[in-house]
């Protein structure tokens, strides 16, 4: 029954797939450190010829040759006869000589007309005494032979066990170097590469940001002719700054600046220096100027640099951890450099408030570039890239659905537009449709419907007079986000949802913010009204309307009695904040103030909630009435039926209802 949905986390703004630009593989790199088209592995290391791959299959073909094919040449010839046939050939007098193999007891023989045969039967048990001399009687050479042995089968099985020895130190000795290359690579650099003659990606890939791209155009026209900056004497930063909410597409213009500028583009995360080895960090760093040196002109760009770049000597621990050193360094490399150079470094955080003043300063990362949420504008164009693919109805308004998601980022519309298609295709459909992208925006917004969860009859009723109450004052309070939709179907971890879409503003009065706080009372106050008690579905009101009266106290200076003074709220030590700053500034009388404020506000606005609610009860009635009937009923509809309240209570009363799109 927690009634006011979370705001939507900012993913970040992306755009196309970048396309395919000229090769610019060697610009801005001096003649001698031009690299070749001759291909290689990603490690630098010449393929090995193809003979080389061939020759141990080589080797085995010619051991399996030398055991099989002299079994094979003098293995016994000629057609095979029963030991009954081969006495009767030596009684007729037509054996001329036999051999009798001693280890098996075959015999093979030569006739009289000079043909050779086998005979497999009765040599096993060997001549008998009569069979002998049969044999003899009748002039027959004859003779017991041994078979002759494979040498190179005897060779082997000599020569095994010394080889399976051989190889298992050979083995061993493989694994200690590639331990210790690995141990010797530690300090290197794990930045990832990016050369310009892959699909890069260009200011063009990104919809809308017109005034970020241009403050970050005179880096690119640095990096492309910097003779025109160096004959005015003009110093082109050093360091770039992005700033803006997780995903706002930070990492996205650090790689358009080099897809523009033509130049080497090196990518590593904050966390890349960080290891379980001390000094790993400053190696990696003093590695990674190092490959950038080498690259010529290139950018640098160190993502989630907050990781590094917090405020040195904060929190319990000690001063001189390895997170400092890697500071440290490269404080160090970027004081080590000119920009003549050609090397930019560029940065993305999303905590700025954070990062230590060493590294803010001029000569440093000296310029901040806030990348923010994007704009009506910038959404439109966000939604239009990310609908090129795909298979539109003829109904859908991306410029509606560009103004109905205040507060969305780029990626939160991507995810819009996927979600709309996967819903189409479960609903059988070969387009998106208008219904496609209001159910998707409610399972972005509001999460997945709970089919599962059944409400009894006393539950449901009690879930439609709360939203119900939500929805009564959304519509009557003017400085409050406009009305959308209610319902009374479980999403999310809500029993039911009244939606107001936040309008885009930027700057928030004192009166909107009471007309919140109401707001989130109605509920509460409904079911008070109705029922005669209350229940836990308030407790996400509660906590949103306490946080927001404690700020309005604390921090924005909204109470006369309070006056102009504001009082952060506690800050962590892990965020960079020294131990005895969060010690409280104001005296036990001041808080004790603060805390009264806080519950007159929330007082005030309930007690307001009780009128209006008591005012509209026939409205709010009805409101009710329909949510059980219909489930889910629209802003405008529920201006209807607080107006028919009105009329129904005999107030000639004309309704100023505060939703989208106000009934007809």
């Amino acid at each position: 029954m927690d009634s006011l949905p979370p705001p939507p986390p900012p993913p970040p703004g992306r755009g196309d797939r970048p396309a395919q630009r000229p090769d610019r593989r060697n610009a801005g790199r001096p003649r001698g450190e031009q690299r070749s088209n001759q291909s290689s592995d990603p490690n630098g290391s010449t393929p090995q010829p193809a003979w080389k791959r061939w020759l141990p299959w080589v080797a085995v073909g010619i051991f399996l040759a030398a055991v099989l094919v002299p079994s094979l040449v003098t293995g016994p010839t000629g057609p095979s006869i029963t030991y009954s046939e081969f006495i009767d050939e030596v009684r007729a007098g037509n054996v001329e000589s036999i051999e009798i193999d001693n280890a098996t007891g075959k015999i093979s023989g030569v006739l009289t007309d000079g043909s050779d045969f086998t005979s497999t039967g009765g040599g096993e048990r060997g001549l008998s005494d009569t069979d002998e001399e049969l044999i003899r009687s009748k002039g027959v050479d004859y003779e017991f032979v041994a078979p002759s042995s494979n040498w190179i089968l005897s060779l082997a099985g000599l020569l095994l066990p010394v080889m399976l020895i051989i190889g298992f130190f050979v083995w061993m000795q493989r694994r200690a170097q590639g331990q210790m290359g690995n141990m010797m690579s530690i300090g290197r650099s794990r930045a990832k590469a990016y050369s310009t003659d892959q699909p890069s990606t260009t200011f063009a890939d990104i919809a809308g940001y017109q005034g970020v791209k241009q403050e970050i155009t005179e880096v690119v026209d640095f990096l492309r002719m910097p003779e025109r900056f160096s004959e005015i004497g003009a110093r082109v930063p050093k360091g770039i700054l992005l700033v803006g909410p997780p995903g706002t597409g930070k990492t996205l213009f650090a790689r358009a600046v080099a897809g523009e500028a033509g130049v080497g583009f090196l990518s590593v995360t904050g966390s890349d220096f960080m290891e379980m080895f001390v000094g790993v960090g400053a190696s990696r760093v003093r590695d990674l100027f190092q490959q950038a040196r080498r690259m010529g002109r290139a950018i640098i760009f160190i993502d989630e640099i907050d990781s590094i770049g917090r405020k040195r000597g904060a929190g319990l621990g000690g001063g001189h951890d390895e997170r400092e050193q890697t500071l440290n360094q490269m404080l160090s490399e970027m004081d080590g450099f000119e920009t003549s150079e050609g090397i930019v470094i560029m940065a993305a955080t999303n905590r700025p408030d954070i990062l230590d003043p060493a590294l803010l300063r001029p000569g440093r990362f000296d310029r901040q570039i806030v990348v923010p949420l994007p704009e009506y504008e910038e959404r439109l164009a966000i939604l239009q890239v990310h609908s090129r693919d795909k298979q539109m109805g003829p109904d859908v308004d991306l410029t509606t659905m560009a103004r109905a998601t205040p507060g969305m980022a780029g990626a939160d519309l991507a995810n819009l537009v996927n979600e709309a298609a996967l819903i189409a295709v479960r609903r059988g459909s070969k387009q998106i449709e208008r219904i496609d992208f209001e159910n998707a925006r409610d399972r972005v917004v509001l999460g997945a419907r709970r089919e599962s969860m059944v409400l009894n009859a006393e539950e449901k009723r009690a879930t439609a007079y709360h939203e119900a109450g939500h929805a009564l004052l959304a519509t009557v309070l003017p400085h409050g986000d406009p009305l959308h939709k209610v319902t009374i179907l479980p999403r999310g971890m809500a029993l039911g949802v009244t939606w107001s879409l936040p309008q885009e503003r930027h700057t928030y009065s004192k009166e909107y913010f009471e007309d919140t706080i109401c707001k989130a009372m109605g509920g509460r106050v409904a079911e008070k009204l109705i029922f005669g008690h209350l229940n836990s579905g308030a407790a996400n009101d509660l906590e949103q309307s306490t946080g927001i009266a404690r700020r309005m106290v604390r921090e924005w200076g909204m109470s006369e009695r309070v006056g102009p003074m504001a009082w952060a709220g506690q800050q962590q030590v892990f965020l960079g904040e020294d131990l005895m700053s969060n010690a409280r500034e104001y005296s036990d009388d001041t808080a004790r103030l603060l805390d009264e404020e806080i519950a007159r506000i929330l007082h005030e606005q309930e007690d307001r909630a009780q009128r209006l609610i008591t005012k509209h009860r026939r409205g709010l009635e009805l409101v009710a009435e329909a949510l059980l009937e219909h489930e889910t009923i629209d802003g405008p509809t529920v201006a209807d039926l607080i107006q028919q309240g009105l009329t129904e209570s005999g107030t000639d009363e004309r309704l100023e209802a505060n939703v989208l799109g106000t009934p007809d």
